[in-house]
């Protein structure tokens, strides 16, 4: 394994039907729930949005490296995700995320095309959910190959 640059720690108990997680610092804690969609009550958060708000903040911070590198500026990125949740069909769940990049200060198309592209490269969720589930880019509204 290579140098550990960082470890996040978290205690879940309950699962996400009625549940309760929070970090080794306590700086998150939050109640667990299934969504109103899938039959639960809805009112605490669930693994789906968690990850879309993990997912969109790493890949800002990867925006920010690949801007630097490109000599750009994409301090005012923000990124709107979604993270669906999707059945296998043999029983099993599967996930599937959009990211939509917003990059105002980047008005020429291929820059911003290729700084998502490039931030995909970089971002550790990407290297991590690359070839296991569908990861759909829009930068600017357009679609990033």
């Amino acid at each position: 394994m290579s140098k550990v640059l960082y470890t996040a720690k978290a205690h879940v108990t309950g699962a996400r039907d009625a549940g309760h997680g929070k970090t080794s610092d306590g700086a998150l804690e939050v109640d667990l729930r299934l969504p109103a969609e899938l039959g639960g009550s809805g009112e605490g958060t669930n693994p789906e949005q968690l990850f879309a708000v993990g997912y969109a903040a790493c890949f800002e911070g990867a925006i920010g490296v690949v801007a630097r590198r490109m000599k750009l500026d994409a301090s005012d990125a923000a990124i709107d995700s979604s993270v669906m949740l999707l059945p296998t069909g043999d029983g099993g769940f599967r996930l599937a995320v959009e990211l939509d990049v917003s990059l105002p200060s980047v008005t020429d198309a291929d820059e911003a095309k290729q700084l998502v592209g490039g931030a995909h490269e970089v971002c550790p969720y990407s290297n991590a959910t690359r070839g296991n589930i569908d990861v759909a880019l829009t930068a600017n509204g357009q679609p990033v190959d």
